[in-house]
């Protein structure tokens, strides 16, 4: 009704009963204000599950990384469901393909959080589309959980509420490759070169290589070599180029890449007779890199941010070997799935903690109420409100006949050719 229309309806009653007519037509046409936060409470509560979302690799050149977090995840929460749940509640993870690229991941998290309401989104994998991400979850106050990317972006300082993150970063793994190729094998920083996808994940970790060797009296960044290739392309050869012309060729090079393109520019570099040391970060994907690379290549090492699949002396990596043997469906072990299982872990470790069911605001409080816990890696992790990245440790792994295994840095000087 205009406030003409209303005007002249006052006219014609008596002054008390337009009164009660008019907070009659207020309380009809007024809807109650609820909070986004206090909405999402009320529908997951409704739920008989816990829904986890995941926006990952499933096909394209990273595919064996989506599903080996994938596979880490599922098998986690399965044994978790067998044993009840969370407070009578069973666990399921709903993973959509992105292919690794940005622009698919945003419908994808769009739809995750606001079409199957899940409580939070957990192991993307890729720094490109986890800053596509990024914004969605602060948006939609959505929790993105232990994402497979150790860029620098998901580790502000003071941390972004709805971005938590498991493993080392970029910057830390590269750190550990300079330190150990100028301490231990004696290089100048001027012999190490690097390898890099073109774009935010390859930026990330040639940004904390060019940090670490700055503090090792590094003075421009034009003295060391650089090369890059394009993301979800295996055009590589350009790159390769640009580092044989380099005088005098780089005993190093340390790569930034996805396990293909990767593998096909250390394949290629050999045959040019390329004869440097190669070092990659952990998300380059171990069991897939050694498979394309095979049994023959030698000098190769991968920057790991879980411990070594194999290693039963690891608490949680034997409890990952049982779940493995009952939910996995005879598929191999793997650094990927290894480290999706752990994710799993602490994200239900949390649950546990949690009063009631898990809301999305109550899992985060639970996360950062963690504080210095253990989950059977042999060291201790630690969350609170102004650290959201649980573990900083690196382990070093080395292939030797089409396998990546164990390497102490301190034996480094004997794959430098001089």
């Amino acid at each position: 009704m205009s406030l003409k229309g209303l005007s002249a309806f006052k006219e014609t009653l008596p002054k008390k009963l337009f009164f009660i007519g008019f907070c009659c037509l207020i309380a009809l046409t007024t809807k109650p204000t609820i909070s986004q936060e206090t909405s999402n409470d009320i529908k997951l509560q409704a739920k008989n599950e816990l829904i986890f979302g995941m926006s990952t690799a499933l096909s394209g050149p990273a595919a064996e990384l989506g599903k080996n977090m994938r596979l880490g995840i599922q098998i986690r929460l399965e044994r978790e469901n067998i044993a009840g749940g969370i407070a009578g509640r069973k666990i399921r993870l709903i993973a959509w393909d992105d292919g690794y690229e940005p622009e698919r991941t945003i419908p994808n998290m769009r739809d995750l959080i606001n079409q199957e309401d899940v409580l939070a989104v957990i192991g993307n994998v890729g720094t490109p589309t986890a800053i596509s991400a990024i914004p969605i979850v602060n948006e939609e106050k959505t929790l993105l959980f232990a994402p497979y990317t150790g860029a620098g972006v998901l580790r502000k300082n003071p941390p972004d509420r709805y971005v938590i993150n498991y493993r080392a970063s970029y910057a830390e793994e590269t750190s550990a490759m300079v330190n150990a190729l100028i301490k231990e094998g004696g290089l100048k920083p001027d012999e190490i070169a690097f390898f890099t996808q073109r774009d935010s994940y390859g930026d990330a970790g040639y940004i904390g290589g060019i940090t670490a060797l700055k503090k090792h009296g590094l003075k421009l960044e034009t003295d060391i070599v650089h090369s890059r290739y394009e993301r979800n392309t295996l055009v590589v050869e350009s790159a390769l180029a640009d580092i044989l012309l380099a005088d005098p060729l780089p005993k190093a090079i340390i790569i930034v890449g996805a396990y293909a393109p990767s593998a096909k520019f250390m394949k290629l570099a050999r045959s040019a007779g390329l004869n440097s040391l190669f070092l990659n970060v952990s998300f380059v994907g171990s069991a897939p890199l050694a498979k394309e690379l095979g049994s023959e290549m030698k000098r190769v090492i991968v920057t790991q941010v879980v411990p070594y699949p194999e290693d039963l002396s690891v608490p949680i990596v034997r409890a990952y070997h049982d779940d493995m043997k009952n939910y996995g469906s005879g598929r191999k072990t793997s650094f990927g799935s290894l480290e999706g299982y752990i994710a799993m872990e602490i994200l239900i470790k949390a649950m546990h903690d949690v009063d009631g069911q898990p809301g999305r605001e109550s899992i985060i409080d639970a996360l950062e109420n963690l504080r210095e816990f253990e989950i059977g890696l042999g060291h201790k992790l630690f969350y609170d409100r102004k650290n959201h990245q649980a573990s900083h440790k690196v382990w070093s792994t080395i292939l030797r006949q089409g396998e990546f295994v164990p390497f102490d840095w301190k034996n480094i000087p004997s794959l430098l050719v001089p």
